[in-house]
């Protein structure tokens, strides 16, 4: 059979602090049944802490990645790092990642997809393998979006939490692994969802800071909506054009945006909740994280063998589809 690129382990990590919406609903107008209500969330996870970045919760991430599948640091031939928002500007985070970490034959770079960026770095990762190029990938999606979230706008402050997950790509001739997908980017959607500032276009000055422009801007309605449509359609294609159905799919991954998009993406692939994967109630949505982290939590629940698709879609607009058939048995490889 053909040469596929398999995940064989995953690893995540949250930080230890809870923020409620109780806790919410003393920083703006809101209220729990309120958020709950629109978007699923109960609570998210916290980056505490001076010169803490997304780094540091993707480190221990990988660091149990590879304790859990008995990977040498030095095996590892390239890290990739999703996520929106970096450490800093340059270096890249995947460099701080492999340096902390001990990839010391890796190497690494991030790719910025928005929420669809762990999905788009999982179809990279996997070409590496797929060519006979590597042996082993590590694919990391983390965010600290408490860092560009203003908890003044209860627009934006009730989604977003902090997190990490990566996963092991290796090479598979059994027919696991990543069998199919379907990749999407617009750039007409900028208007909708994004960061007024801190780029090359308006670096960051004391008008930016003051203006209050360093933070996610989200146009609500206009992203429901075509965050709807883009998860369903692309999830349904993945799905038709490799005969998967309902019966057999065992489980639709969906990135753990908002509840309703959740369900709808579900709905559109004719699966029942009972095989969604979710988490978003207690950790928000992590954006380059939601997926790993929910292969994570789901991991004692998978077997060999099982269908998976895999969806998101983010700002930019980005979005995207991945058929992942599942190479091992997450109760008994390891640990759950």
């Amino acid at each position: 059979m053909k040469l596929t690129a398999a995940i064989t382990g995953v690893g995540a990590y949250v930080p230890d602090y809870v923020l409620t919406n109780q806790e919410l609903e003393t920083l703006v107008d809101t209220n729990d049944e309120w958020i709950q209500t629109r978007t699923g969330i109960k609570e998210r996870r916290i980056l505490k802490g001076e010169n803490q970045g997304t780094s540091v919760m993707a480190i221990k991430a990988v660091e149990q990645l590879l304790a859990k599948t008995n990977t040498r640091p030095e095996e590892v031939d390239l890290l990739i790092c999703a996520t929106t928002t970096p450490d800093l500007v340059f270096p890249a985070t995947a460099n701080i990642i492999s340096a902390a970490a001990g990839l010391t034959k890796a190497f690494g770079f991030d790719m910025q997809a928005a929420c669809s960026g762990f999905l788009f770095a999982l179809a990279t990762g996997a070409q590496f393998i797929q060519t006979g190029t590597y042996k082993k990938v590590i694919v990391v999606g983390a965010d600290k979006m408490s860092s560009i979230v203003d908890y003044t706008d209860r627009a934006t402050c009730i989604i977003f939490g902090d997190g990490a997950g990566a996963v092991m790509l290796e090479p598979n001739t059994e027919g696991y692994g990543l069998l199919d997908q379907q990749l999407h980017s617009d750039g007409n959607g900028e208007a909708y969802l994004h960061q007024k500032a801190g780029g090359s276009r308006r670096p960051p000055s004391a008008e930016t800071v003051a203006n209050r422009e360093h933070f996610a801007y989200q146009e609500g309605a206009t992203v429901y909506k075509f965050a709807v449509k883009g998860m369903a359609d692309v999830a349904a294609v993945v799905a038709e054009r490799n005969h998967l159905t309902p019966d057999t799919i065992a489980w639709l991954v969906p990135h753990q945006a908002n509840k309703r998009i959740i369900d709808a993406t579900a709905q559109r692939v004719g699966i029942g909740p009972e095989k969604v994967m979710l988490n978003i109630h207690k950790y928000g949505n992590t954006t380059n994280a939601t997926i790993p982290l929910c292969l994570w939590d789901y991991e004692s629940q998978l077997k060999q063998g099982d269908d998976l698709i895999f969806a998101a879609f983010g700002g930019g607009f980005t979005w995207g589809a991945l058929y992942v058939k599942w190479a091992y048995d997450g109760s008994a490889k390891n640990g759950g």
